[in-house]
């Protein structure tokens, strides 16, 4: 049972606002769209990357990567707006385009591989695009310049029960009153505070991502090609930095490099064109993306920093803290963007919100189904990421001790990584299908490694000898050189 004609406010015009307007516009809710910002230029792609200015989306200018669970929830549900972001100049990239070459010559299409494919796109480029399609849907209205200065609220049940919103539009002071109320203003989020000063208790789970993100955009110069697909990996980690090439629309891709947050000194360097350029190229995978020759530089160097994976509760002890408000996206629960699942969590989670609605009208029911879908669909995803962030911070501090050597546990889980599971994702078709489940949000982040039928494929995998896999080029070709040499290649003291 659903209550028809309720008044959604939604804060934040970002991909999690967005999801939301795609997802709640069945006609039968009138939804507003509250945007801190001017309205986006009426302009083409590659005018609105520099041009769009938004204060309140940090990373607008940083890289993305848009999976699979992204990709397919627009393919299935949202086939007219998959055509326009192509007509603007994203890319579908299949999961067959994907694989190392290792692989290529032995694949048969299955069931579920559709689902495991990117768009390749600037996130301006998608978002101008799916704010386009966004304003067109029924019951779907944006406000620009609209900032939300605070709530309207009342005590029900124990709870706060949110009524609408207090902002301010073109310096003008209104009060808008709403059934429903979703926060999707980002990992900036001020909802939780102002609920918190009304009574409610909001907990949070902190854990530290450890890394600083760099970013530059380039263009592929007229006549050039991308660089062949030859299993040369679009991203690894060298320890003491991290690296990734992204595909995007128009000819254009960006090269993001990560420094953990205790490289103060590399960190401090980075951000200058020169000397980012310079460590691309001593990183092949980057290297031959930027030679001068294919490739020409469109931006500066964009930085991001206060990473930080945060979840909040919006629900204590089985009781609900707010009534008739949601939040989704970062300001629910924050990642490392080093993984790229942030913008694909958003809009799924919107889609969570759609299905909690539908399912009662009950506001107190709403708010318990939504913490617990949320939960069972995102939270797998949010720890296994927390894992990884803590275990590439303990590896960061070692690349700096010299004196650090492994002890026989690490040893054998790097051998099990490098001489097991990337070589068997480079040259087993099950496994490479399970792995990118998990990558694109399709299958559970870990409960793939513990299949048998997989978990015997990778050891099978490891028992072959090194020079077999060295043969059929299941090891990917080195990411760049050690910590010291690059540093010494920069003028940095180790």
């Amino acid at each position: 049972m659903r209550s028809d004609f309720e008044n959604v406010l939604v804060v934040g015009a970002g991909i999690a606002g967005l999801g939301a307007a795609l997802a709640l516009s069945d006609g039968s809710r009138r939804i507003t769209i509250l945007d801190r910002d001017p309205p986006p230029p009426d302009t083409s792609p590659d005018d609105a990357f520099y041009a769009w200015e938004r204060r309140g989306a940090t990373q607008l200018r940083h890289s993305h990567a848009f999976i699979g669970r992204l990709t397919t929830l627009i393919r299935t549900r949202y086939p007219d707006l998959l055509e326009e972001l192509l007509s603007a100049g994203a890319r579908l990239f299949s999961y067959e385009e994907a694989l190392p070459p290792a692989l290529k010559f032995r694949y048969n299409a299955e069931e579920g591989d559709d689902e495991l494919s990117f768009i390749f796109s600037r996130r301006t480029t998608l978002e101008l695009i799916m704010r386009r399609y966004a304003a067109r849907l029924p019951g779907v209205a944006f406000l620009s310049n609209a900032a939300v200065r605070g709530l309207l609220s009342e005590h029900e049940d124990g709870a706060v029960r949110v009524k609408g919103l207090e902002i301010e539009n073109d310096g003008t002071a209104e009060t808008l009153y709403a059934d429903i109320v979703v926060d999707a203003s980002g990992r900036n989020t001020v909802f939780p505070d102002w609920l918190r000063a009304q009574g409610a208790v909001i907990a949070e789970e902190e854990s530290p991502a450890g890394i600083l993100y760099f970013t530059r955009h380039y263009r592929l110069r007229d006549g050039q090609d991308e660089p062949p697909r030859d299993g040369t990996p679009g991203g690894g980690d060298l320890g003491y930095i991290k690296f990734g090439v992204f595909i995007a629309d128009n000819r254009h891709f960006s090269v993001t490099l990560a420094t953990p947050e205790i490289e103060t000194d590399l960190r401090k360097v980075i951000v200058r064109p020169e000397i980012f350029d310079t460590i691309c190229r001593q990183i092949p995978a980057c290297a031959r993306w930027i030679d001068p020759v294919r490739a020409e530089p469109v931006s500066a160097v964009f930085s991001m920093g206060n990473l930080k994976n945060v979840w909040r509760h919006f629900v204590r002890d089985g009781a609900p803290q707010a009534l008739g408000f949601f939040a989704i996206g970062d300001a629910a629960m924050r990642t490392n963007p080093l993984y790229g699942r942030g913008c694909s969590a958003g809009v799924a989670h919107a889609h969570i919100l759609r299905e909690v609605l539908d399912a009662s009208p009950n506001p107190r029911e709403r708010a318990i189904l939504f913490e617990r879908e949320t939960f069972a669909a995102i939270r797998p995803f949010y720890d296994a990421m927390v894992m990884q962030d803590l275990q590439a911070i303990k590896r960061a501090e070692h690349e700096r001790d010299p004196s650090y050597r492994p002890g026989l546990k690490a040893r054998i889980t790097k051998s099990f990584v490098e001489d097991a599971l990337i070589p068997a994702t480079r040259g087993d078709l099950a496994v490479s299908r399970a792995s990118s489940r998990a990558f694109h949000m399709i299958g559970h982040p870990v409960a793939w490694l513990k299949q048998p039928r997989i978990v015997a494929r990778i050891f099978r995998m490891w028992a072959m000898p090194k020079s077999l896999k060295l043969a059929h080029e299941l090891y990917p070709p080195s990411f760049g050189p050690a910590r010291t040499e690059m540093l010494a290649r920069l003028g940095i003291a180790a």
